[in-house]
């Protein structure tokens, strides 16, 4: 009698948790991945220094996913024809593209390169990397999505969890690439 209540309480329990964390994460089954025309720098806990001017100039997007309105998530990306080693050199690759490709095909650099990401809600953050993910896989000019991440265990392990390899690491930054073929 005594263990027949403890599956019970057990089975009860475990009926509770999966309806928790169905309700924790549902929002993500909504989520839609948007271009944005700015975002608060204030809210960035990787790079708050740089201003929309930055993060909207030549060959840089701002990214979003969006749920009832609402951004949860955001990531900021450049793109380039090499992997920068630090911001300053990621401005000037960028733009260097971005006028390339003005002469060609107005596509852009062939690499994109995530130089922030911040999740305002649990999942976010792994959610905005799958979505940008599946866009740049779409593309028909980038083959390769890479980090410019700052020395920070954190960073480390947000990409190692999402499944991308460290490639180099830098006097300020370090470099991870997510697989895309």
């Amino acid at each position: 009698m005594f263990k027949t209540r403890i599956k019970a309480r057990l089975r009860k329990n475990k009926q509770i948790l999966n309806k928790n964390i169905d309700n924790f994460f549902g929002w993500v089954k909504g989520a839609k991945l948007v271009e944005l025309k700015n975002c608060n720098p204030e809210e960035d806990p990787v790079r708050p220094e740089l201003d929309n001017n930055f993060r909207t100039g030549f060959g840089r997007k701002i990214y979003g996913v969006e749920y009832q309105n609402e951004i949860h998530a955001v990531m900021c990306f450049a793109y380039v024809n090499k992997i920068p080693k630090s911001v300053d050199e990621l401005e000037k690759l960028s733009t260097d593209a971005f006028l390339q490709s003005a002469m060609r095909d107005q596509k852009g650099g062939q690499i994109a390169i995530a130089y922030t990401v911040w999740s305002k809600k649990r999942g976010g953050g792994k959610l905005i990397v799958k979505e940008v993910f599946k866009k740049i896989k779409k593309s028909n000019h980038l083959n390769r999505l890479v980090t410019l991440s700052p020395l920070t265990e954190m960073a480390t392990n947000f990409h190692k969890r999402n499944g991308a390899k460290l490639i180099q690491i830098n006097k300020n930054t370090q470099n991870f690439e997510y697989k895309v073929m």
